[in-house]
Formats: C-alpha cells, structure tokens, sequence
C-alpha cells in the first residue's frame, strides 16, 4: 500500500486523520459511530488489495468489497466482529475486477444469511477471469524455470539482480497459491440496474449505478445523514487506475458524484479523503484529468484522420501530453509518479478504444 503520510501530504489532508494500522495491515479510520473504512496493504505479491468499509445498523452489518488476499479477508471478518456481535447481512461488490470480491465465500461461511450484492454488469464480469490456483500455479511453473535456466523471457540471462527478484516473486507467488487453493468463487446473489436501498435498522444504506467508468457496473454506497461515500473503483487516489473503461462516461459519472453532499470518500484503492472542499476538489482534478485525455485523444484523431482513415494509437499517442497532471496527483514520491505514467499510458489507449468504438457504433 502507498505511504499513508505520504499521501496526506500530497493530498493536503491532515495526518491526524491517518488510519490506526493492525498487525495484519489494515488500516482502519472510523468515519462516524458504526462506519469504518479498511485500507489494505497489497497481497504478498504485490497484487493490490481494494479498500473495504463497513456499515453497521441497529440490525445488520453491510460490508463493501471483499478483497483480493484471503487471508486479509479473513483479517476483516474478525475485526468485524470485535466491532459488533450483528451478522453482515449484506456484502456488496463494486465492480467486477478479482481485488473487491476474492473474500466473497468467507464471508458467506462466516455469515450463513449473508447476501451479496451486485449490479447486473458486475456480475455478469466477474465470473469470466477468477483468480484460481492454477493461474498461480503458471506463475510459479514460470519463475521456477527462469530460475533453473537463468535466463528471462526473451532468452537473455538473468542479471543478478533480475535474479533475486525473480526468487523474491516466487516465494510471493507460492505463498499466494497456497492461500487461493482454498478460493471458492462466489456470485452476486442480488443484482441491480440504477440502485437499491438498504435498511440495516436505524440506518439506509444507498446503493446507486451513477454511470460506468471503470466498468460497465459500478456502483456506489452512500450515507445521506453522514455524508459519506463508498466509491468502488470510479475514485482512486494518488493516482486513478485508468486500466480500463469508458473514460468519457467517467467524467460524467464523476460530475453525478460532485452533486451529493459529500464529507468523506473511501476510495477502491489509497486513504480516505476527509472534509468536503478535499473531497470536491479532488473529484474536480479526475474530471479534468479524464476530460484532458478524451479532448486531446479526439484532436489527434480528427487531425490524423485527415491522412488516415484508421490513424494508428501510436501515432495518437504522440500528441496527448498527460504531463501537467502528475504532481497534482503524485506530489514528489518517485513510486507514485511511476504509476501515474504507467496508468497515463493506459488510458490513453483505452481513451483511443472508446473513440474508436464511438466512431464505428454512433449513440
């Protein structure tokens, strides 16, 4: 996980409102009597762990996102119940991605009644690429036989840096396909189309599709009388995960968020964001971010298209400068700015598919 101060820093939120961090990673920050957000360290191997918070009722537990390690699902479930002796009658997946809903089956074991939650594009993804062991098992098989050769991919032998990382990945990777050789895939057993209300007693939950983004599904958890909201993966930060989706439907999904009333986001993945005018400017900075993208990507193209009937990404990509952004979302920290260009990168791709795909399908 990113450095918590860090991140404050960057964002101009105070450390004081940093989370209080157990001995298994989690770091936790009780947002209002009976509302927590988890923020996880990465697996093991690296794999990030999405955020999960928890919202407790006179009557029943509703629990956002599952993660993606097991054993910190396992981690959450007896925090949870240090928190409260009421079942999680509710468990909802954000979005359709393996790092929100991996811990879906503990849960269920842990909770018999327990429901899980969905919108009806999320659970039309998720079954499609699971993590299962013998996905790890392939990494494992592949790093056994780099180490035994000496040689990488392409046939060039190892440096002998490149060779203590590869032993470091295996031993990650062997640690993580013993935890997911217990991994049970488990559905969305409640779906959605625009939103769903739930009574926890004394507390509604307000589970809303504002738009896609990321994917085709996601969704939202708000609290009206504690301004607070649980994000999925349409918010991120340092920096925003721009892997994938739709990001002119982002931007409008994200101006949908701007008009509630807003004092603290939990995010898919970094610290919560505290205070309404952080919160604000913050949505403000991924709008113009994303905004950015789409307006120069489609420039290119209208401007390439006049050579070229299908202008190439590469040639797209030569004149779309992200730049300006990366120390409004990384600050200084060297790790955050390579992710920042690493996610730049994609979403100028996924800005050029969208384009593409608006182009040959008219809406």
């Amino acid at each position: 996980m990113r450095n918590l101060a860090s991140l404050a820093l960057a964002l101009g939120v105070s450390t004081a409102a940093l989370a209080q961090t157990t001995a298994a990673g989690q770091h936790v920050t009780k947002l209002a009597e009976g509302v927590y957000a988890i923020v996880h360290d990465d697996a093991v191997d690296g794999n990030p762990n999405g955020n999960t918070t928890v919202i407790i009722g006179d009557r029943d537990v509703l629990v956002v996102d599952s993660d993606f390690a097991l054993s910190m699902a396992k981690a959450d479930i007896a925090l949870i119940r240090k928190w409260t002796d009421k079942p999680v009658r509710y468990l909802l997946n954000t979005h359709r991605t393996n790092d929100h809903n991996m811990g879906n089956a503990l849960y269920k074991e842990a909770f018999p009644a327990m429901d899980v939650i969905a919108h009806r594009e999320t659970k039309r993804g998720m079954y499609r690429a699971p993590v299962t062991p013998e996905r790890f098992e392939h990494y494992v098989a592949v790093r056994e036989e780099r180490i035994r050769s000496g040689k990488n991919a392409d046939g060039r032998p190892l440096t002998d840096e490149e060779m203590a990382a590869t032993m470091k990945s295996l031993e990650a990777k062997k640690q993580m396909l013993a935890e997911f050789r217990e991994y049970h895939y488990l559905a969305p057993t409640i779906t959605f189309d625009e939103g769903m209300d739930v009574d926890l007693g004394n507390r509604v939950a307000q589970i809303r599709f504002l738009g896609p983004g990321v994917t085709p599904g996601d969704a939202v958890v708000y609290l009206p009388k504690e301004k607070i909201l649980a994000s999925g993966e349409l918010v991120t930060h340092p920096a925003m995960y721009t892997f994938g989706g739709y990001p002119s439907e982002w931007v409008r999904t994200l101006e949908r968020i701007s008009r509630l009333d807003i004092d603290a986001i939990v995010p898919a993945h970094g610290d919560v964001l505290r205070g309404k005018s952080v919160c604000m400017d913050f949505l403000a900075l991924e709008r113009e971010y994303l905004q950015s993208a789409v307006d120069q990507v489609h420039a290119q193209l209208e401007k390439l298209t006049a050579v070229s009937e299908l202008p190439p990404l590469a040639d797209v990509r030569k004149g779309v400068d992200l730049s300006p952004f990366r120390t409004r979302f990384a600050g200084a920290d060297k790790e955050q700015l390579e992710f920042f260009d690493g996610a730049s990168e994609a979403l100028i791709r996924v800005t050029y598919d969208e384009e593409m795909h608006n182009a040959v399908t008219p809406r």
